[in-house]
């Protein structure tokens, strides 16, 4: 019960300060309008064989825009913020609510980039659409749980940006072909029988990222 106010008290606060500063959100939306109109002037018409592209070119900037919002999860906090939170509440509460938060605002982030690329790029909507959403969804869960994990390991070393580049690289791509396959079977319309063993290892991933992270960041956080 206590873990969970705290958890619901540091969301909270992860809000407001988001919904102060807006710096975040705007920044990587920013990137991601900017970005995906740059590949429609790239790539204008969509042929069967450029679905393929579509697909593959979607979550690549979704990667590129998880790392430049959640990465700043544990980065941009002073020492002052860091030691601030960790008299107010335990590790495990800040590592949820910093994966909660981050969770919720790649959702966002990840839905209103789906709708803009589709209307972008001629209109064009994957043939099965929940599908492609539940891709979606599972894509924005982790982004979130592996780079908010990498986020915390990387603040506490020097050259942190660097460092969670070498770090989640090794991680995220197994989880970014997952994705694309996932994703690709909603493009080419297969029945969702095929999707399974794709959405089972997708939520695997997720739950090991985020048991590691539990066992490991009260470690990290008493440094």
């Amino acid at each position: 019960m206590q873990l969970a106010k705290e958890v619901k008290y540091l969301i909270h606060k992860e809000v407001l300060l988001e919904w102060r500063s807006k710096y975040t959100i705007n920044g990587v939306l920013l990137y991601v309008v900017s970005t995906i109109f740059t590949c429609y002037l790239s790539f204008v018409i969509l042929s069967e064989k450029e679905r393929l592209i579509w697909n593959a070119l979607f979550w690549i900037i979704m990667l590129f825009a998880s790392i430049n919002g959640v990465s700043k999860s544990f980065l941009q906090e002073s020492r002052g913020q860091q030691l601030y939170s960790y008299l107010l509440a335990s590790p495990g509460a800040v590592l949820i609510s910093k994966t909660i938060y981050n969770t919720m605002l790649m959702l966002v982030l990840t839905t209103v980039a789906l709708g803009f690329y589709m209307l972008v790029f001629n209109d064009y909507t994957p043939p099965d659409l929940l599908l492609y959403y539940v891709a979606v969804v599972l894509g924005s869960i982790s982004f979130s749980t592996v780079f908010t994990m990498v986020s915390a390991i990387a603040s506490k070393a020097g050259n942190g940006g660097m460092l969670m580049a070498i770090l989640s690289f090794p991680i995220i791509i197994p989880v970014l072909i997952l994705l694309i396959k996932l994703a690709k079977n909603a493009v080419d319309g297969l029945p969702w029988e095929n999707s399974y063993d794709e959405i089972a290892m997708l939520l695997v991933v997720n739950v090991l990222t985020v048991a590691t992270s539990l066992l490991l960041f009260p470690y990290l956080w008493r440094d």
